[in-house]
């Protein structure tokens, strides 16, 4: 680990147990010279993480930022989400036997949280924590169709856009229109984007705030997703976000 943020988390954890602390007492507890102390509680105090208060003419107090409240909350809300939405993909893993992931947007990408397996002796198997850019896969099209254009823009500035499967150019003008058309009818669908002769069908998960937290992702062998069974798999991975987003406090 990289040493100056070594000592920026032992200078964090200094606050476990105290809210407010002087250079002094921070120095002493995080066993770290003086001037390495206030170098690093100027910069945390830069980016939120700390705030300063006068306490006397030539001292001053320093605490945790609300920066740390609004990034444990969001820690908070995706575990809350997984502990939510696991018992409804699991039950349509076993409904669809098809494996189903829940996809969120992590910074410029996606990221796979969750994952349920299918039954079959042929699946996927992507693993959590995988991240893939947002124009590929339904997935993390789905999310990226409920960015707002800015945000759209600035990941779509890329001069070439590839799949991952087979590394095809992806036509900018075509996908624009795919993702307005996902954000009106609350479904995307890939074919071979990240693997060959896969696809992929995704439904978003709305929030309280009427806002989309997620994607619900099915996936499988192209050969299965076709007809019948395609309608199928579509109304009940809806109907399954929908039910998610639901016990997340979302009214259609």
């Amino acid at each position: 680990m990289n040493q100056s943020v070594a000592k920026a988390i032992s200078l964090l954890d200094v606050f476990i147990e105290e809210n407010e602390l002087s250079l002094q007492e921070i120095a002493e507890r995080a066993n770290l010279p003086k001037p390495t102390a206030y170098r690093l509680l100027t910069t945390l105090e830069s980016g939120g993480l700390l705030y300063k208060e006068k306490s006397g003419p030539h001292d001053s107090r320093y605490g945790l930022g609300l920066k740390l409240l609004e990034l444990g909350q969001l820690v908070s809300e995706r575990l809350e989400l997984r502990e939510i939405a696991l018992p409804f993909m699991e039950k349509l893993a076993k409904e669809l036997n098809e494996v189903v992931h829940l996809v969120i947007v992590n910074h410029s990408e996606a990221t796979y949280i969750e994952r349920v397996n299918s039954r079959r002796a042929l699946s996927l198997h992507t693993k959590i924590g995988r991240s893939t850019p947002l124009y590929v896969g339904s997935g993390p099209k789905l999310l990226l169709a409920f960015l707002s254009e800015e945000e759209q823009n600035e990941i779509l500035k890329e001069t070439n856009l590839y799949t991952l499967s087979d590394h095809q150019p992806i036509n900018k003008e075509e996908l624009r229109k795919e993702l307005s058309h996902i954000r009106k009818h609350h479904v995307a669908i890939s074919v071979s984007e990240q693997d060959a002769d896969t696809t992929g069908i995704s439904f978003p998960i709305f929030n309280f705030q009427n806002e989309v937290v997620a994607a619900l992702a099915v996936s499988g062998l192209s050969n299965r997703f076709k007809g019948d069974a395609l309608k199928f798999i579509k109304a009940e991975g809806m109907r399954t976000a929908l039910e998610i987003s639901s016990q997340l406090g979302y009214k259609k």
